[in-house]
């Protein structure tokens, strides 16, 4: 993905108001934009936190997706699948640390479950039948991947990729991934919060706003309009 940041911040309303067509542009993903059914197995959680860590290409729209569901506090911008040592921008981006652009989503389960997240997720958040890539951005730092923080993520995961395949839903079978999560690391400050404060690059404005329209016209049960930003922390 291209870093293009620009002199003005705005804002997504702003933009919503000033040019309507951004948000007519139309993703890569083929299988976006689509109700997908709810998990069979949806465990109840304890506790009234508890995160989970996604990737699923560009960790700029994963973000802008996931701050904007109802019932998530935060959302992290960052790199999990390697080392501490190279969780840093320019060697992740060489295709051979291991790590995938991901987010780390922090989020009261009395409001979301883990499992809705993944409805959202597999359903408008990035295609995951597309093999390390999401759209234009190639290799494995784009992978489609769930890192799993406890043994039941994993097998929530796990079985809701079965049904979802079982149920033939999408045009190919599921490329994501399931592993046990072995640390998620922030990624640089410039990368965080980069949709909502960069709605007009071209890149954004491409892949990853009609993302957050396809959130809020599919699931509008999960949207909440105002976006959990990390600069409001």
């Amino acid at each position: 993905m291209p870093f293009k940041p620009l002199p003005t911040i705005l804002t997504l309303a702003a933009l919503a108001a000033a040019a309507p067509f951004f948000f007519a542009s139309q993703t890569f993903a083929g299988d976006l934009d689509k109700e997908i059914p709810a998990a069979l197995s949806d465990p109840a959680a304890t506790g009234d936190s508890e995160t989970a860590v996604l990737a699923g290409g560009c960790f700029w729209g994963q973000q802008g997706v996931f701050e904007h569901v109802k019932g998530v506090t935060k959302v992290v911008a960052g790199y999990s699948g390697g080392e501490k040592a190279t969780a840093h921008y320019n060697m992740v981006g060489t295709e051979t640390t291991g790590h995938a652009e991901s987010v780390q989503i922090t989020f009261d389960p009395r409001q979301v479950s883990f499992a809705t997240l993944l409805r959202i997720y597999f359903s408008v958040a990035h295609d995951p039948t597309e093999l390390n890539r999401q759209g234009p951005d190639t290799g494995t730092s784009y992978r489609s991947e769930i890192f799993a923080a406890d043994p039941r993520q994993a097998e929530t995961a796990r079985a809701y990729i079965a049904q979802l395949d079982s149920a033939r839903l999408f045009a190919a079978p599921i490329a994501t991934r399931v592993e046990p999560l072995k640390g998620f690391y922030p990624a640089e400050g410039y990368h965080q919060d980069y949709l909502a404060q960069n709605p007009g690059d071209s890149y954004i404005r491409a892949n990853d706003i009609p993302k957050i329209e396809a959130l809020k016209r599919v699931w509008p049960q999960y949207f909440a309009a105002k976006p959990v930003l990390l600069a409001q922390k």
